[in-house]
């Protein structure tokens, strides 16, 4: 078993294709065997049927039994071939005319009375000692004008069909074995030339590194079958080429966030210990680490959220929310954050929406809390909720500072950041944005942002599929 997995599929599929095309050629020929030896057993059983009918026929018309007596020689020599049997007797006696060159001893039968024409259910079947076949019958028969009766034992040996069944057989072999050798040979060939666009496919394939991965099969000219195949290869290397320029992205980002933190704590312990400080400043040096603790702790949380949601087991449990409640909740909880930098909340909310609660509030804050940190000062923050029978959305909308670039395409990418703020070290961490499409990713909606050029303002809508 281990050897013919080990072959290569053309020798494989060759061989199992030449497997089947002797079955079916074997299958055939010992039909056509069987057909012709069928044939041929039905010629005998008639030409020994017809012997015999000729001889009583014969005997009726032209002879007595005392003439039959006087000249066997002429009755020996009559209407049949050299292995044949034919016996001539009285009933009761023993014969007067016996040819039985291979002294065959016939079966026990009944005569077929006079009158009464042969049959082929009153034949006999028999075997020579060379194993040949033969057949028996025994009818009665009258005999000129003093109405006699004798037996009629007569066999019919079938050594030249055996002859030729043998040689037919033997051709019919001869023809398995050649079709046996072609098919499979022809097969190989065919296979050889048929996979060799999957030869092809190996080589690009052996292409493909992760330093490599913009190598594309790209076989146009490949059987319909294949092609589908490379292209679907051709996605699926598109998806991995993105996914793995993504995760370099994001495992860069995540570095040069940890860094940060990092660097801040290590210099600011190196500083206190190159001389001894008071109680005050040590305590100050760990209250800065701290912080800077809290701020990786938020980091790692916001990664580990990520991570669960891109698994797609995750499900989330989704109740009935009331939005006038719960986005007034939220307008008042970051009131004061927002009056720091002279801006407002308008809230505008009907209906409710099916959702997670925790998930759901979880990106609202975080779009609202964008809007403080990127917005105008003294502008207004709107929050506006509208509903239907197949989707409730919410959008945040603020205006942005003139000079702050915006870039829509990217928002949702984790630790993006607009280039004026990128640079600079604030509390963000660039996956706020990221948290919330996952967020949407879980409840089967959406997440969109929209610049209003003539407003110089930014939309952040969610749509929520309905109940």
């Amino acid at each position: 078993m281990k050897f013919w997995n080990n072959w290569e599929l053309r020798y494989r599929v060759a061989a199992l294709f030449g497997l089947v095309a002797c079955l079916v050629m074997a299958g055939l020929g010992f039909y056509l065997y069987a057909s012709v030896r069928q044939a041929m057993e039905m010629r005998a059983d008639y030409t020994l049927i017809g012997r015999v009918e000729h001889f009583r026929n014969l005997f009726h018309d032209l002879y007595d039994i005392k003439q039959m007596e006087e000249r066997p020689g002429l009755f020996e020599s009559m209407l049949g071939n050299e292995q044949d049997v034919r016996i001539f007797k009285r009933v009761g006696d023993a014969p007067f005319i016996q040819v039985n060159p291979g002294k065959l001893t016939p079966p026990a039968m009944s005569a077929v009375p006079v009158g009464t024409a042969i049959g082929i259910d009153a034949l006999r079947t028999g075997q020579a000692d060379d194993g040949v076949r033969v057949r028996w019958v025994s009818a009665l028969a009258r005999l000129g004008t003093n109405k006699d009766t004798i037996e009629i034992t007569a066999a019919y040996v079938m050594t030249q069909e055996s002859r030729v069944l043998s040689t037919y057989l033997y051709r019919v072999m001869a023809a398995i074995a050649l079709t046996a050798l072609l098919t499979t040979a022809l097969a190989f060939i065919i296979l050889q030339r048929g996979l060799r666009p999957i030869k092809l496919m190996y080589d690009k394939a052996a292409e493909i590194t992760p330093a490599k991965l913009s190598a594309r099969f790209g076989m146009q000219d490949a059987p319909p079958e294949l092609r589908s195949l490379t292209e679907a290869f051709d996605a699926m290397l598109d998806r991995l080429e993105k996914g793995y320029q993504h995760l370099n992205q994001f495992s860069a980002d995540l570095a040069h966030e940890v860094r940060t933190p990092v660097n801040i704590m290590m210099g600011q312990s190196q500083v206190a210990l190159r001389q001894a400080r008071s109680a005050a400043e040590y305590e100050q040096v760990l209250e800065s680490n701290v912080e800077e603790l809290s701020r990786l702790a938020r980091i790692i949380e916001n990664i580990l959220f990520l991570a669960n949601a891109d698994q797609e087991a995750v499900v989330a449990d989704r109740v009935e929310i009331d939005l006038i409640t719960e986005l007034e909740k939220i307008a008042e909880y970051f009131e004061p954050l927002a009056e720091e930098r002279q801006m407002r909340f308008v809230v505008t909310a009907t209906g409710n929406i099916f959702a997670n609660l925790i998930m759901w509030r979880r990106a609202v804050n975080n779009l609202v809390l964008n809007a403080i940190r990127y917005g105008k000062s003294g502008t207004t923050i709107q929050l506006i909720s509208e509903q239907n029978e197949e989707a409730g959305t919410l959008s945040v909308i603020n205006q942005c500072e003139a000079s702050m670039p915006v870039d829509t395409d990217r928002m949702f990418d984790r630790f993006y950041r607009g280039d004026a703020s990128r640079s600079a070290y604030t509390e963000s961490n660039g996956l706020g944005l990221s948290i919330v499409r996952a967020i949407m990713h879980l409840h089967h909606g959406t997440a969109s942002v929209t610049y209003l050029a003539r407003e110089n303002s930014i939309c952040f809508k969610l749509e929520f599929p309905g109940k």
